[in-house]
């Protein structure tokens, strides 16, 4: 009898087993981060408990173990993704849509770091106060937009780098409600204007709650310090030019939505250390090996575990659900066909099935045959 769950190539999880107890010998975690590890270590395995499912035609069987369905676990989210994107390509007007990333300098990620429920909440807010503020204006489009945005925490090299990844439709809706004002092809808001916004808006943030006493500097920082930094330095705002309708657009922002740090797919070794595959983007290369100590890649990834509660998918202006009737109107006035939700209440088996045309219940022995559940297993 084989477990559903046995894999050969290496994953996260097998690392953590291996060399998470001398890591929790020489780090302390926050609740949030023991609580990842604990899950990640324990997915899919006896600890989780699970069941035998036997097929109803031959005599193969095999032991399915349990999901432990926590965010931070690279093999876990597959399918909530696929739902969202359902659910979420079915609520957007049907037009050409824009990519933007808000992000912050490397001399503030100590603070952010030390900061990150309510540092986090602040890039949510300056970001989309930002778009706001600039697409309301005369000179460029003078009307309210949208956005989704979603949180990332990571590099490519498992670095920590805050930023926001913003979805704007590429357009606008009059100020009187009555027409829908497309933005050109490759330009929709100036990069220079975004940027010097943002940075404003939000070093007036921070310096508000620091001065409140609800951000705590880092050790030897000083306020006139953190200010003279942050306008020494030119931040940029990254804009991808108009893109495809939401079926293609929201495909694209799935890949950013329920991912974590690292996907299994991109470890090559544990030989001498972690070897994985990354992308330097600053450079436009290609794929490259990087090889970090197994304690360091460990730490690495834990550095991008989220506070407990805390929501990396946000939704601003025409596209939140607070302002449906504007979103209802823009779509009557661009007055093309959505997309058809049809992943919305199926259980996790129903939308593999839809997605990928394969019956997971399919004996994969005899091919005719239903697997059918015939003994729970409790947690070890």
């Amino acid at each position: 009898m084989k477990a559903i769950n046995s894999r050969h190539r290496l994953d996260v999880a097998q690392l953590f087993r291996e060399y998470g107890r001398q890591f929790l010998d020489s780090h302390t975690l926050c609740v949030a981060q023991r609580k990842a590890f604990k899950a990640i270590c324990a997915c899919r395995t006896s600890l989780m408990g699970g069941h035998v499912r036997g097929c109803n035609l031959c005599d193969h069987q095999r032991i399915a173990y349990n999901s432990c369905r926590n965010r931070n676990c690279n093999k876990c989210p597959y399918t909530k993704q696929l739902v969202w994107v359902d659910k979420l390509k079915s609520n957007l007007p049907v037009c050409p849509y824009f990519h933007m990333v808000f992000t912050i300098p490397c001399q503030f990620h100590s603070l952010f770091y030390l900061n990150q429920r309510i540092a986090y909440n602040l890039l949510f807010k300056a970001s989309s106060q930002t778009l706001s503020k600039v697409a309301a204006n005369p000179k460029f489009l003078g009307a309210q937009t949208g956005a989704v945005a979603v949180l990332h925490t990571w590099g490519q090299a498992l670095t920590y780098h805050p930023h926001i990844h913003m979805l704007i439709p590429a357009g606008v809706l009059s100020t009187d409600g009555m027409e829908w004002v497309k933005a050109q092809r490759n330009f929709f808001l100036p990069v220079k204007a975004l940027s010097k916004v943002f940075r404003g808006i939000m070093w007036s943030l921070l310096e508000k709650h620091i001065n409140l006493g609800n951000i705590r500097l880092p050790d030897g920082l000083k306020l006139a310090i953190l200010k003279k930094q942050l306008y020494a330095k030119n931040w940029h705002v990254y804009s991808k030019k108009s893109l495809a309708g939401p079926q293609a657009v929201v495909q694209y922002l799935g890949k950013y939505t329920h991912r974590v740090a690292i996907s299994n797919s991109r470890i090559v070794s544990s030989t001498d250390g972690v070897t994985f595959r990354w992308k330097d983007y600053r450079k436009g290369s290609g794929n490259r090996l990087l090889t970090l100590d197994a304690q360091e890649f460990i730490g690495r990834f834990m550095r991008h575990v989220l506070p407990c509660g805390f929501y990396k998918i946000r939704y601003y202006g025409l596209l939140a659900s607070a302002n449906g009737k504007q979103r209802q109107q823009c779509i009557a006035l661009i007055n093309k066909p959505l997309h058809v939700a049809l992943l919305q209440g199926l259980s996790a088996k129903q939308v593999l099935k839809v997605v990928t045309g394969k019956d997971v219940d399919t004996c994969p022995k005899c091919k005719k045959g239903k697997m059918m559940p015939r003994t729970i297993l409790e947690p070890v």
